[in-house]
């Protein structure tokens, strides 16, 4: 029911030396126990890296823990906040503008869903009610488990007033301004930057000996 390609562990390679050599295992080949394989796609390790640090995430940050998150992310990128409290919010959980003394604009509110499953429609109707009520220009709607159907089809017509962001977004927001975050966030989240080598042959692999 899947077709696939298998790469690692030189499988191509491998198989056309054995159909050579009467199907006998061919010698002169490095395993790497850790993956199966000496050939490693980039891409797979980026992923490799983004599912493990997801799920340190959902762990340490599971409910109003992730709004902290979401909050050191929009200071990093230059904006002054107010975080409500646990409990009830009505559909805000940020409020958020640019300098000076967060009087600038665009004025955000935001909201932070951590549930497991796709949040609905009902939810973006909630924030979009709540930036009226607030005055707010714009929207940033937060779901861990993603979005329903119902929301994504509302994006074209929201387009100039709310942005969305799942998990791979929240990551990504993440790392990209890991290094302004707050000393005492950034020490809950100890990443490190590790620098890979992509051959000339194939830019998107790192070949290991």
């Amino acid at each position: 029911m899947t077709i696939c390609r298998i790469k690692r562990n030189e499988a191509e390679l491998r198989v056309k030396e054995m159909a050579k050599n009467n199907w006998v295992t061919p010698t002169g080949f490095t395993d790497i126990d850790n993956y199966g394989g000496s050939e490693f796609n980039i891409s797979d390790l980026e992923q490799l890296a983004e599912d493990h640090i997801a799920k340190f995430l959902q762990q340490k940050f599971k409910g109003h823990g992730m709004t902290r998150v979401i909050e050191g992310i929009l200071k990093a990128k230059g904006y002054i906040t107010y975080r409500s409290g646990e409990g009830p919010d009505k559909g805000v959980d940020i409020l958020a503008a640019p300098e000076p003394f967060g009087f600038g604009t665009p004025k955000l509110c935001v909201q932070v869903k951590t549930s497991d499953t796709p949040i609905k429609r009902p939810i973006l109707d909630q924030l979009i009610g709540a930036m009226q009520n607030l005055n707010a220009d714009q929207g940033l709607l937060v779901s861990w488990g993603g979005f329903r159907s119902s929301v994504e089809r509302e994006i074209p017509a929201q387009f100039f007033r709310v942005r969305i962001w799942d998990q791979a977004a929240i990551i990504r927001e993440m790392i990209e301004n890991y290094d302004k975050l707050d000393e005492n966030l950034k020490a809950e989240i100890p990443l490190k930057r590790i620098w890979t080598l992509a051959t000339p042959q194939d830019e998107n692999s790192v070949w290991v000996k």
